[in-house]
């Protein structure tokens, strides 16, 4: 039985992920990404967690979520705190896990009608083949 549409209006969905993208509406993202609940996703500049600097979730914060799910890439690792001082000082939560998990998530988390944004890790695994994304 279904109980939810294949498409929530006026929100963001991601249709499909792999190790290595990202499927939101008709377009593949191989890169890093911030996916807001609403409004355009966003080419991100980390492609792994050693990248990651201040600035990066600053832009984040600039998004005005009540939460944020960081997508660390292919296995969990997690932000240095000093790194989410711009999350924490706006009292914006933060959930790390790795991006398949946030992939999920998010979209659980925007069925419910919450104010997420996905910041999602994504950097190719050497040698694997890049494969459409697989649905949700």
């Amino acid at each position: 039985m279904k109980l939810q549409p294949d498409r929530i209006v006026g929100v963001n969905v991601i249709g499909g992920y792999t190790s290595d993208s990202v499927r939101i509406g008709e377009r593949t993202w191989h890169h890093s990404l911030l996916l807001p609940w609403q409004g355009e996703a966003t080419a991100w500049r980390p492609a792994n967690v050693d990248e990651l600097g201040v600035a990066d979730f600053e832009a984040v914060a600039e998004l005005e979520p009540e939460l944020v799910l960081f997508g660390s890439g292919h296995a969990l690792r997690f932000a240095h705190p000093a790194l989410l001082r711009p999350l924490i000082e706006r009292r914006i939560g933060v959930e790390t896990m790795d991006t398949a998990a946030a992939c999920r998530t998010y979209n659980l988390l925007v069925a419910e009608g919450r104010s997420v944004v996905a910041a999602l890790l994504l950097a190719p695994i050497q040698g694997v083949r890049k494969t459409p994304p697989a649905p949700l």
